[in-house]
């Protein structure tokens, strides 16, 4: 079902770099900059995503051949913690630089993520923060290999990037109108700790998951004149709450208690426990009908300053979740990618085919905003 298709973390995971970063986004670029662009990338041709896990059993993923190392100078990492150990793990480039394929194959190998939502949110968040035509994308922000920056107002590329798939009110991340938001903050995990302690009984689990998103969504409210909590961030907020009870619990535990010490780890450090083994059966989003029924809240925003949540019946609810997929494609994509030609344009439909492809069951009609290949 494609109400548990959903990040965020996010959601999240060459040719020459003279005029433009080979890895950075071209969204945005008005039509000038991209007819001085493209030409000078080397387009790699979109593949088809992976496919499922033949074996989903649990198994040793913090291995030998998989050791946790610390970051070298240059090396990318973001808000997502998932891909962030993944990368510092070997499961993904060390470097935090990834294709899509890539990064399909390491969250389904290292976490057992179900197919459908690893193929979803990895395309989810390439076409908006990735470099379709070179086919590559920063875990992060940009890097020593990204190149000069581009013309304005391009976005530079990564998963850092604010408001296209990132967004307020994380669990151990700062909004961007606060600072920082990708890297971990020790406030915010002082108050995952103290929720763990307060419903979990000292653990983080489901119950503590719907108890601390609504309080992370009121201190944006609180505290952030600009808080948007639509479509599509609206979905990857609820689903990312789930994410360290289904993902970040070792397979052989199966109890849905997260160690507050394991947490750490991987959310701070983006480091598995010794010995770590990823879960038992592939998952996507499961329990996420637990965080959303504990304070059900409908998308909005602030609207003149904070404390004014003034709800937006434009946004896809979980009532209407094809439309987060046709409002994505047609607004947010659309919207950075208003008149593509080219290899553009081709890029564009095979990664947005490989996007619908995640939809599998969910009963969606595509749609296709520049025609078909």
């Amino acid at each position: 079902m494609l109400n548990v298709l959903l990040l965020t973390t996010s959601l999240a995971f060459c040719g020459s770099v003279l005029a433009f970063p080979a890895y950075g986004s071209l969204a945005g670029l008005p039509r000038e900059e991209l007819d001085k662009i493209i030409p000078t990338l080397m387009f790699q041709t979109p593949v088809p995503p992976p496919g499922p896990l033949n074996d989903t059993s649990a198994k040793l993923v913090n291995d030998k051949a998989h050791p946790w190392m610390p970051l070298r100078r240059g090396d990318m990492r973001g808000p997502c913690p998932g891909l962030n150990t993944l990368a510092s793990h070997g499961w993904l480039p060390r470097n935090g630089i990834a294709t899509p394929a890539q990064i399909v194959n390491a969250v389904q190998e290292g976490f057992n993520m179900d197919n459908s939502l690893a193929v979803f949110v990895t395309y989810a968040a390439f076409l908006v923060d990735g470099n379709v035509v070179t086919n590559k994308m920063s875990i992060g922000g940009k890097s020593a290999l990204t190149g000069p920056d581009p013309p304005a107002p391009a976005i530079v590329g990564g998963l850092n990037t604010h408001a296209v798939f990132e967004g307020d009110a994380s669990m151990t991340r700062g909004d961007a109108f606060l600072g920082n938001n990708h890297d971990f903050n020790e406030t915010l995990f002082a108050k995952f700790v103290d929720f763990s302690n307060r419903f979990g009984g000292g653990k983080y689990n489901l119950t503590v998951a719907g108890e601390l998103r609504f309080q992370r969504i009121q201190d944006s409210i609180a505290t952030n004149p600009n808080f948007s909590f639509v479509s599509p961030r609206y979905f990857t907020a609820y689903a990312e709450s789930t994410f360290p009870v289904n993902f970040f619990v070792d397979g052989r535990q199966n109890d849905g208690q997260l160690d507050l010490t394991v947490a750490r780890g991987f959310l701070q450090d983006s480091r598995m426990p010794d010995g770590f083994f990823r879960r038992n059966g592939s998952a996507e989003a499961d329990g996420l009908d637990v965080v959303i029924n504990a304070h059900p809240l409908q998308p909005g925003r602030n609207v003149g300053g904070v404390n004014n949540y003034v709800l937006d019946p434009t946004s896809a609810d979980f009532s209407d979740q094809c439309l987060l997929y046709t409002n994505y494609v047609n607004q947010t994509i659309v919207g950075l990618y208003p008149n593509p030609t080219g290899v553009l344009r081709t890029a564009l439909n095979n990664n947005l085919d490989n996007l619908f492809q995640g939809l599998d069951g969910a009963g969606c009609t595509q749609v296709f905003p520049y025609g078909k290949n």
